[in-house]
């Protein structure tokens, strides 16, 4: 470490600890501190991690150098109670603070506080621990307060948020631009089967891209995703799912909604789910680090292989990891297919 290293730079904090006049304090005189109060209030003073010990019954506060930033510009705080130090928001952390001097610890994430310590309300957000301080006999004589301040990341993630709906929005509209586009340019030279086809798969496109935003482009389960996909086109209460709780990132989200909705639409064109007794079964399964789809219909139509392989064709058959394997099998029970690749291989 260098001479500018902050962890050689001298406690301030505990020069004001040895400093203060605690025979005018609640606590006493130093010199008949109980040992576990000397013990805690030097292990805090030895952290670098922001703590402050509160002792006795009127939470007479004791903090170290790494709390000091929490407290802004308020009042100096060593030897004060807590409940003075924070009186704006003690109706709030009060109970918190009781339930440990009671014996129960608390941990809360990015609590909400409206705190004054410039001389003007602010909003804060704190991820701490309040916990028991106890004596040797086992009764709880103080509280430890294990704190940092998370407001910069709470309202970061609040800005991605919104950047996140802008940028969904954005991409609806350009699809959207792009669907008008399709649609003035090519509608009158276009088999008007094939046109409808590009506008549902547009349409998918748009879906996931919106879902996707929305989960700060991280994927998801697997489970809500093919329910999400399916349901858009088919009638749920005959499409059976079932698989394996598996978190897939958003390359090979986006991958397996665009198959889900080319094998949910040829099902409802020629499948199962074109006649009332149609049924459809989804599966997945992890098994020795391979991820198995299966799509299976019954109670249809029977099927027959396409005479030629269209768009929808190859993206079903290319399933949802280039390092995979596709079967497809068209049979008289109705259409069968099973995807496979190893996990490590499926993209994020």
């Amino acid at each position: 470490m260098t001479d500018g290293d902050p962890l050689n730079t001298p406690s301030t904090m505990r020069a004001r600890v040895d400093a203060f006049d605690w025979d005018r304090s609640p606590l006493g005189p130093r010199t008949q501190w109980s040992a576990e109060l000397e013990t805690v209030v030097q292990q805090v003073l030895d952290s670098r991690f922001p703590k402050a010990v509160t002792w006795g019954r009127e939470f007479i506060t004791i903090y170290n150098d790494a709390f000091r930033p929490i407290l802004g510009d308020k009042p100096e705080a060593l030897g004060r109670p807590f409940s003075e130090i924070w009186a704006e928001v003690w109706d709030q952390i009060g109970p918190i603070a009781q339930s440990a001097m009671e014996g129960q610890s608390t941990f809360v994430e990015n609590f909400p506080l409206v705190i004054d310590r410039r001389g003007m309300p602010e909003q804060a957000y704190f991820t701490f621990c309040y916990s028991p301080l106890r004596l040797r006999d086992g009764n709880v004589a103080g509280m430890l307060d294990t704190v940092i301040e998370t407001t910069e990341t709470v309202e970061a993630q609040a800005k991605l948020e919104i950047v996140n709906q802008e940028l969904a929005h954005r991409i609806k509209n350009s699809l959207a631009v792009v669907q008008s586009i399709a649609s003035q340019t090519l509608r009158q030279h276009v088999d008007p089967v094939v046109f409808v086809d590009f506008e549902r798969r547009l349409g998918a496109l748009a879906n996931v891209h919106g879902a996707l935003a929305m989960q700060d482009w991280s994927g998801g389960q697997m489970e809500p995703l093919v329910r999400s996909a399916l349901g858009v086109t088919l009638d749920m209460s005959r499409v059976h799912i079932a698989g394996d709780d598996i978190n897939i990132g958003p390359k090979t989200t986006m991958s397996l909604a665009l198959l889900l909705h080319e094998l949910a639409t040829n099902a409802l064109k020629y499948g199962a789910m074109s006649v009332d007794s149609g049924q459809v079964d989804v599966t997945w399964k992890v098994d020795n680090s391979l991820l198995q789809f299966i799509w299976r219909e019954k109670h249809g139509p029977p099927v027959t292989a396409p005479s030629h392989k269209g768009f929808g064709s190859r993206l079903i058959r290319h399933g949802f990891s280039t390092a995979g394997e596709c079967e497809i099998v068209f049979s008289r029970e109705g259409l069968r297919l099973k995807a496979s690749a190893p996990l490590d291989a499926i993209p994020n």
